[in-house]
């Protein structure tokens, strides 16, 4: 068997009777605890109820909520050779048309021979049929008495384990092949980087698993190395966002995980929360799948000092699908770390020179910390010359933990070039070896020879009391021509009203102009939940430009 698949039978062996470390789910409502040799015994009854249905290499793709069902259906596939698809799930807003046919578009790229199916998405199960696809109830298949898979199967390191979909639009999908061999390596990069300690550390995590830091970090890994772990959904997160803090506290948690936006939602919450919270057990504390806004961080940590949270347990990091999940992590024990560097530097010149963060219009990053073990990253031109520290580039990465290609509609595709580096699509520096993330090349806005960052517009338009915090988007208008300007597309409960959206747009003029220097062509306001992001909440910028009137 693969190294990755020995450690989840290891994990089993080593988490059962007393004293047992699991996986809970359930909360708030109902808390089932249940140990990874639990798991484990579910997940060998699983693969042999799906017979001949699963085959070494079967492409087997997931759609469920329940983090209870996912957990040993995931490692059924695992044990019985195949590869796991978490399908993005839809959301309120979602038409729910479409999202059929954007499914049964993945399920052909892949070449998804098998759909598990869970509540509350029984009502794909017509659609899979009228296709032909195959299905099985994963409830049903959970309760199954069928004589348990006698045990894993032999399963190369370089078959794939994880087709990760891209966060993307789900108009051309595309799925990250990772390998047992690339999991395997990131898993065990992360253990150390993290200095995770199974026996002492608990994680509590909300993300939903169709996303690479909530499946691969939040349940796969401590699967595999026994360590305790919370999972509730997104939507019991979204529901009542304290619930976060709540579980923590209640459940001693060491560990936890969560892209900017929800330290920014939490920090505020907590500021004015009644409640007696107790996070003085979080050690690690990650940050990490969006652009980070040192402001709200610091805030997070701020609002958290009252309920014992110390500032040193936030880590920064680096991430993306096509490493397996993690690139670099910030320093541990040193919490929120920035770089302040020349803005007109790092537009004009491409170089990132320190300056005294009191300094007009100075920029400031989070830093991102240094490749973990087994990755290198470099930073290299146009023409594909390697840059010194602080020269502004393309970020590449390297690794055993990298992966080979994509799945795409148009068939596989290779991402490595001659020497095994990848393009991130990321333009940053680094700083003494650490990373630190400038923006996405393609969202760069150029103008009067000046690179100008999506992120530092979209925050200042965010300090307008009545734009809803995280939701801007500057996007690029004419991008590539002589005439290139862009426009700032923003959410507002203040939508709809003449008077209140033109104070409204002035301010967010005034305040980009103030933090940048150029003046948006056009600002845009829109009611809450109408900007275009991906499953996965992040802002689709190539989408949200359609929403800008042509002038």
């Amino acid at each position: 068997m693969s190294r990755f698949v020995e450690t989840l039978v290891a994990s089993a062996r080593q988490n059962s009777g007393e004293g047992a470390r699991g996986l809970i789910t359930g909360e708030p409502a109902e808390p089932l605890f249940r140990s990874w040799a639990q798991v484990h015994d579910a997940a060998l009854r699983m693969a042999g109820g799906l017979g001949e249905q699963l085959r070494p290499g079967t492409a087997v793709a997931i759609l469920a909520a329940d983090p209870g069902l996912i957990g040993p259906a995931a490692q059924a596939v695992w044990l019985g050779g195949g590869s796991v698809t978490m399908l993005h799930q839809p959301t309120p807003r979602t038409d729910l048309g479409h999202w059929a046919e954007d499914t049964l578009k993945v399920l052909k790229m892949i070449g998804a021979r098998l759909v598990l199916l869970g509540p509350p998405f029984e009502q794909l199960a017509g659609v899979l049929e009228d296709n032909g696809i195959a299905y099985r109830d994963l409830a049903g298949l959970a309760a199954t008495d069928a004589e348990p898979l006698p045990g894993p199967v032999e399963v190369g390191e370089d078959e794939t384990a994880l087709l990760q979909l891209t966060s993307g639009s789900t108009a051309d999908p595309k799925a990250v092949r990772i390998t047992h061999r690339n999991l395997n390596a990131n898993l065990h990069a992360m253990v150390t980087a993290a200095e995770l300690d199974p026996e002492h550390d608990v994680a509590v995590s909300w993300l939903p698993l169709f996303h690479d830091m909530g499946m691969v970090g939040c349940l796969t890994v401590p699967m595999a190395i026994g360590m305790t772990t919370v999972k509730i959904t997104p939507s019991d997160f979204l529901a009542g966002p304290l619930v976060w803090p709540q579980l923590i506290s209640k459940y001693r948690a060491t560990v936890t995980a969560a892209p900017n936006f929800a330290y920014a939602v939490v920090g505020r919450r907590m500021a004015r929360a009644d409640e007696d919270f107790d996070l003085s057990s979080l050690r690690f504390t990650l940050n990490g799948a969006e652009p980070i806004d040192p402001a709200a961080t610091q805030a997070f940590t701020d609002a958290g000092a009252r309920f014992g949270l110390t500032p040193d347990c936030m880590v920064c990091a680096f991430g993306m699908a096509e490493a397996t999940l993690a690139v670099s992590f910030a320093p541990l024990r040193r919490g929120l770390e920035t770089d302040v560097v020349d803005a007109e530097g790092l537009e004009k010149r491409h170089v990132a020179e320190p300056v005294d963060s009191e300094e007009p219009h100075a920029r400031r990053f989070a830093l991102l910390g240094h490749p973990l073990p087994g990755l290198e990253v470099d930073v290299v031109d146009d023409e594909g010359e390697e840059l010194a520290d602080r020269q502004v580039g393309r970020l590449r990465i390297r690794g055993e933990a990298v992966t080979p290609g994509y799945l795409t509609v148009d068939g596989p595709q290779e991402v490595q070039d001659a020497a095994g580096w990848l393009d991130t699509g990321d333009e940053g520096y680094l700083a003494d070896g650490q990373v630190v993330i400038c923006g996405r090349r393609k969202d760069v806005i150029i103008m009067g020879g000046r690179n100008i960052y999506p992120v530092d517009i979209e925050r200042a338009a965010c300090e307008v009391p009545g734009v809803r915090a995280g939701n801007a988007a500057a996007v690029r208008l004419e991008a590539g021509s002589r005439r290139e300007r862009f426009a700032v597309v923003l959410e507002s409960k203040q939508a709809g009203s003449e008077d209140a959206e033109k104070a409204l747009r002035k301010e967010v003029v005034s305040r980009i102009v103030d933090a940048v220097g150029v003046r948006p062509a056009e600002v845009v306001v829109l009611p809450p939940g109408t900007l275009p992001k991906t499953p996965s909440g992040k802002l689709r910028r190539a989408a949200t430009a359609d929403l800008v009137p042509h002038r």
